[in-house]
């Protein structure tokens, strides 16, 4: 199944620290999210229908990191480069999405993907 997504909404979030085996029971008991294991250190979180879905991701630090859905790659990295920010990866291409990470000029990490 294909997910559409709005141009500029978030369509996706990764929650990330050092125990997944500890964050996955408290998503899903706290919130009541569905917890996919999808390999040493990566799970998926299904969240309540109208919501985005998201990840665990084993880390060393805890973070939480939202995925903003642009229409253009190219064009949203030059301009968070223009205004400020820094790419941190490049445009990737993992197998289900095209995708690049950049801070915002406070450090925050945002992951851009192109739908």
């Amino acid at each position: 199944m294909t997910t559409t997504h709005t141009a500029f909404g978030i369509g996706h979030f990764d929650v990330a620290g050092p125990d997944l085996e500890r964050l996955s029971p408290f998503y899903a008991r706290v919130f009541g999210w569905q917890i996919a294991p999808r390999g040493p250190g990566y799970a998926q979180l299904q969240t309540p229908a109208g919501s985005p879905d998201g990840a665990l991701v084993e880390q060393p630090d805890a973070a939480i990191t939202l995925g903003i859905v642009v229409p253009d790659l190219a064009q949203a990295l030059a301009q968070a480069e223009a205004t400020g920010g820094r790419v941190e990866m490049p445009a990737t291409d993992n197998g289900w999405v095209r995708k690049a990470q950049v801070r915002d000029p406070a450090g925050n990490l945002l992951t851009l993907i192109q739908q």
